[in-house]
């Protein structure tokens, strides 16, 4: 892989979850330092080794506005500047959705509620401690992970497609906060993932003998493609965005969902 990111520092937050790890695969096989940042120091310390590439593994909670300085702090200590953001932390609780057991009006608002946070604020938060040197410096690429849910709100699934919706326009906003307010070669984008098997919709997609639910075979159906997405597929997308010679694409949402979105159903 061209080593397009050389010099460049790289922070990736839920870097220990299926697709944050292949993130963070990617931006270190394109040359850029890379912190790992799971739930946990266990957990980013598990996935920095089953990865077998040399990064900063980082326990931090997104929602939690001192874990992240600590991280920041550690970063900067270690690399000095931190040139890309990607928020990959996020997911979904069973308790946000509607089932044939939980009706709408069963639906568990703590769970909603810790779906929210999660996603959005978490990513807002991320954002606000990362960004920082961003500003000083007058340079930056920030690529938050939505969901192709956030624009066609999946049936059942309440917390995750409002969550995912609101990065959205999160993304787009302050896209153009930082090329307004502090400098237009900050640019802010977002990834849009279709359906890829995760730790966090894997009770959704399979059943206990690892098949296919009827839901995920809707899915597939309904995909033109007809399969589920490959996390290194998001690989070109990621680098894409954080490529220099994109220096002219901020405030998008780009989706790499095998042709869902462009699918009517017939």
């Amino acid at each position: 892989m061209s080593e397009i990111l050389q010099g460049k520092v790289a922070v990736v937050t839920g870097g220990s979850g299926v697709l944050g790890k292949e993130m963070v695969r990617t931006l270190a096989g394109a040359g850029a330092d890379v912190a790992l940042l799971g739930s946990t120091q266990t957990s980013a310390d598990a996935a920095a080794q089953e990865l077998g590439i040399e990064v900063l593994a980082l326990g931090c909670d997104v929602l939690e506005k001192a874990s992240l300085e600590q991280a920041n702090q550690d970063i900067l200590d270690r690399y000095g500047k931190i040139d890309i953001l990607v928020n990959s932390a996020g997911g979904n609780r069973p308790e946000g959705t509607t089932s044939d057991e939980r009706t709408f009006f069963d639906v568990d608002v703590d769970a909603v509620k810790y779906v929210s946070e999660l996603n959005f604020l978490g990513t807002l938060q991320a954002c606000q401690v990362f960004c920082k040197n961003m500003t000083e410096r007058g340079e930056g690429v920030v690529i938050n992970i939505s969901s192709m849910a956030s624009t066609l709100p999946l049936t059942r699934v309440l917390a995750y497609s409002a969550a995912k919706a609101s990065v959205n326009n999160f993304t787009r906003w302050l896209a153009v906060h930082m090329a307004q307010t502090y400098n237009p070669n900050i640019r802010v984008n977002a990834i849009a993932p279709g359906f890829f098997l995760t730790e966090q919709n894997r009770y959704l997609l399979t059943q206990e003998d690892g098949s296919w639910t009827p839901r995920a075979q809707t899915i597939i159906a309904n995909t033109p493609q007809q399969r589920l997405g490959e996390a290194n597929e998001l690989a070109s997308t990621l680098l894409w965005l954080t490529d220099p010679r994109s220096q002219f694409v901020t405030g998008t949402i780009i989706p790499v969902d095998g042709g869902f979105s462009a699918f009517g159903g017939v």
